[in-house]
């Protein structure tokens, strides 16, 4: 059986490219997983995998530093978030790269790709895209997003990537936090506290300890027969509560 690790700094990111590579690829054996270059480059010598994917920003060593130390132990296949660039540099390289989100049907051609490379020698990542790689050196050496972009859920069994502007509201459900668009409801494990930290305030409003919402999603402010107020949100029957410590937010409204 052909075998591959997966190396990447967030677990989701990997369960999300392991199992859709277990779609396009069941043949395909993941023997392994790293956080980061450095475990990547001692999985790759202790495991001695067909295919090893990596993630190209990575804390300790990047995935460009691991490939050219792993050289031509192991088929390369780069995971970037940098769809223009990764595309002009490696259509015409020796290894192959996957876009994040990781999509089923470009892991199709890729896994065709590598199906054709797996009788043959891995070739020297060093010498064969150097070049191409110093291509990306600004973006991948540009600070990453303050921000998040899009949260990781669990919808069932399946985990989706959700841009952060499609989403309406969190909003906490005892050991789950609640995630609403329009479209579905998705848990994840973050609390609401870490999540007022990490997205962008000009977009997502805290308006009581367990609720954030999307400021364009925000229809309007009512108040109920208690006094209490309220925030309409587009397209939902939900009315979410509004803690007094939040309420000076909707002076300007």
């Amino acid at each position: 059986m052909p075998t591959a690790i997966l190396a990447d700094d967030e677990r989701l990111m990997r369960d999300q490219l392991r199992m859709r590579l277990g779609q396009v690829w069941p043949e395909l054996e993941i023997v392994g997983e790293a956080k980061n270059g450095d475990e990547a480059i001692e999985l790759v010598d202790q495991l001695k995998p067909d295919f090893t994917f990596l993630d190209i920003r990575m804390p300790g060593k990047t995935g460009m530093e691991a490939a050219a130390i792993i050289g031509n132990k192991s088929h390369v296949v780069f995971v970037t978030a940098y769809d223009a660039y990764a595309v002009e540099a490696f259509e015409r390289g020796a290894v192959d790269y996957v876009l994040k989100p990781p999509e089923q049907e470009r892991l199709k051609i890729t896994a065709e790709r590598l199906k054709e490379r797996l009788n043959k020698p891995a070739g020297d990542v060093n010498a064969s895209v150097t070049a191409m790689l110093s291509q990306l050196a600004e973006k991948i050496a540009a600070p990453k997003p303050k921000f998040l972009q899009w949260i990781q859920a669990s919808i069932g069994q399946d985990l989706r990537m959700i841009p952060v502007e499609e989403i309406l509201f969190f909003r906490s459900d005892e050991k789950y936090t609640c995630v609403q668009t329009d479209k579905f409801e998705a848990l994840i494990r973050k609390p609401v506290r870490d999540l007022a930290d990490e997205l962008d305030p000009s977009l997502f409003w805290q308006i009581h300890r367990a609720t954030l919402v999307n400021v364009n999603a925000i229809e309007g402010v009512t108040r109920d027969i208690r006094g209490r107020h309220l925030v309409m949100v587009k397209g939902r029957p939900e009315k979410l509560e509004v803690s007094r410590s939040f309420l000076h937010l909707f002076k300007q409204m």
